[in-house]
């Protein structure tokens, strides 16, 4: 059986996620609109540029579900998925996870968006196994701070690795899907590579070494 591994914001969707919803909580009220949206625009400029520090990105993002209710936050999520996150599935993304699928594969979705906003969209695009950076919670409560390892760049690679143990089987090879360099180490680890609508970084490197290049829009 083979393991096919697919990164999620814009390489199954046509967008970022994580930087979309804080986008839809500024447009909603639920945060102040130009500090977050200003830090919102800062940190996603700095994953881009690969320079990320994952645990403040962490306790910016989380916030909101430190001091909202969290059935409001659930409702809300849900309205983001069906409003924003749904339309921007890429065109070409349930083609290709059917097909994996037909092959007999075992798919999961590698994210370094947090797992309060990814877990609905693993859902909705059928794919039963998630990696997600994961948020702690205390008491039923969000903390605001990350839990382990965040999923990011070679956690990606770690917490891989990790779930991989715990299957009590053995793939016969991993076939990753990433637009991001930042995912350079999980597409390095993978027995096939393929860049997916690539970032300049990312298509330089498919080409020097050699991995396919596909666009899913």
């Amino acid at each position: 059986m083979n393991l096919a591994v697919f990164d999620l914001d814009n390489t199954l969707l046509a967008g970022d996620s994580d930087y979309l919803w804080g986008v839809f909580l500024v447009e909603n009220g639920v945060v102040e609109s130009a500090h977050y949206a200003r830090s919102n625009e800062r940190f996603y400029g700095e994953y881009q540029a690969g320079t990320l520090d994952i645990h403040a990105y962490g306790a910016f993002v989380l916030q909101p579900l430190v001091e909202r209710d969290i059935g409001f936050m659930k409702e809300l999520r849900q309205r983001f998925i069906d409003e924003r996150v749904a339309p921007m599935v890429a065109p070409g993304a349930a083609a290709l996870l059917d097909r994996h699928r037909r092959d007999g594969d075992t798919l999961l979705i590698t994210t370094a968006t947090n797992r309060f906003v990814v877990e609905p969209i693993a859902e909705m695009l059928g794919v039963p196994n998630l990696l997600a950076t994961d948020p702690e919670i205390v008491d039923g409560r969000y903390t605001g701070r990350l839990q382990g390892t965040p999923n990011f760049q070679a956690g990606k690679v770690a917490r891989l690795r990790a779930w991989m143990a715990g299957q009590g089987q053995r793939f016969d090879g991993i076939c990753a899907y990433s637009d991001s360099h930042n995912d350079l180490p999980l597409l390095q680890m993978a027995d096939r590579a393929v860049a997916v609508d690539p970032d300049p970084t990312l298509r330089a490197a498919a080409l020097e070494r050699g991995w396919d290049v596909i666009s899913l829009r």
